[in-house]
């Protein structure tokens, strides 16, 4: 039989929490983003699910392309525009949509024969200081643009660096407005942190596109803050494996590489086949959250390539066999977001979905 570990993508999981970004903005329409292959998901694999979306929204042409692929006729953005200038051609051939954020793209618009004007999103930087153009040289931009007979629509944008933290959109959407009051076009300013906190109350900040990209993966751009229960959002992507072994250990030994765990008294420890040749965080600590036949247990010991260890204290009877949940939907009814595994290891839900390995068997479910 093959290792008993897989990934399962969630199909009602997306649709949900694309509706939670929905219920966020009412009036505004929304992009799906999808860089990354999905976040890790896969593209074909969440595209049924996101559909209801009015738009799809990654970074490379070869996404796109696989997007077209399957049939979308609707927008389809770059969200950092093209990188050279045959680009374009690729983008009047699919009608994409790009991202405007140098002088050199507008150098490579002016130059490029089309038989039909591109639809483009010209970024000011509000503050991120990685896109775009500042406040001050944004009119200039958009005038050029709007001269060229190649651009038939400029929407405005800008991207937050802080809509997740205490700091805030203030001074960026104060910067953003009075830089574009009188330039015509649409908005779009709100990724996931900003459409969850600040989109419901503030039409400036939903504005006419929102861009909500974790959220709709199931994870709280704002953890600890909030979690998903509290955003009502539903993990997309379970991660998920059996117990391959159970070992007793007596008060004084010790577990895995570098014996970095050592039993203060006798107790069972479980070995899930699952490790950082998986995509699970090597630097994952000890009393890391794991679910085991649902119930919530934690890691001991070193993460390795293929094993780690889990202490079956809370769960007498779990043995060979028993269902480990990584992350995601576990049995019963039972969850555990990837936020909360992320968090010990240092780092943030979104780069454990994107580390998926290849290796991983990957389904979507209904």
């Amino acid at each position: 039989m093959p290792r008993p570990i897989e990934a399962l993508i969630h199909s009602d999981a997306l649709s949900h929490n694309l509706q939670r970004a929905r219920a966020c903005a009412p009036d505004a329409r929304v992009w799906a983003i999808v860089k990354a292959n999905a976040y890790g998901h896969g593209i074909e694999r969440v595209y049924g699910a996101l559909q209801a979306a009015d738009g799809f929204a990654l970074l490379d042409l070869a996404e796109a392309e696989r997007v077209r692929a399957m049939g979308w006729r609707g927008p389809i953005l770059l969200l950092e525009g093209c990188f050279e200038a045959r680009d374009l051609e690729l983008c009047s051939r699919l009608n994409l949509w790009h991202t405007v954020h140098h002088e050199a793209q507008i150098d490579w618009l002016a130059m490029h024969k089309t038989t039909w004007p591109h639809h483009v999103f010209l970024k000011m930087n509000t503050g991120m200081n990685r896109l775009g153009f500042t406040p001050a040289a944004f009119r200039t931009a958009w005038l050029r643009l709007s001269n060229l007979p190649q651009v038939d629509a400029i929407t405005l944008m800008t991207h937050f660096s802080d809509a997740d933290g205490p700091r805030g959109i203030e001074a960026q959407v104060a910067v953003f407005h009075a830089a574009t009051a009188d330039l015509d076009g649409e908005r779009s300013l709100s990724n996931s942190a900003a459409t969850l906190r600040f989109a419901a109350t503030q039409p400036g900040v939903r504005a006419d596109w929102v861009r909500p990209g974790v959220m709709v993966y199931g994870s709280s751009p704002d953890h600890p803050e909030k979690t998903i229960a509290d955003w009502d959002l539903r993990p997309a992507m379970t991660l998920r494996s059996r117990l391959i072994s159970v070992q007793t250990l007596k008060p004084g030994d010790t577990v895995g590489y570098g014996s970095a765990f050592t039993a203060e008294r006798e107790m069972r420890i479980g070995v899930a086949a699952c490790g950082y040749a998986d995509g699970y965080p090597r630097v994952a600590p000890a009393g890391t959250p794991v679910l085991v036949d649902g119930v919530r247990c934690a890691l001991v010991g070193r993460v390795s390539m293929d094993m780690l260890t889990i202490d079956l204290t809370p769960l007498p009877q779990a043995g060979v066999g028993s269902e480990v949940t990584l992350w995601g939907r576990g049995p019963h009814g039972s969850v555990l977001s990837i936020d909360e595994v992320a968090r010990p290891a240092g780092t943030i839900g979104y780069e454990l979905m994107c580390a998926l390995a290849q290796r991983v068997p990957t389904h979507a479910v209904p």
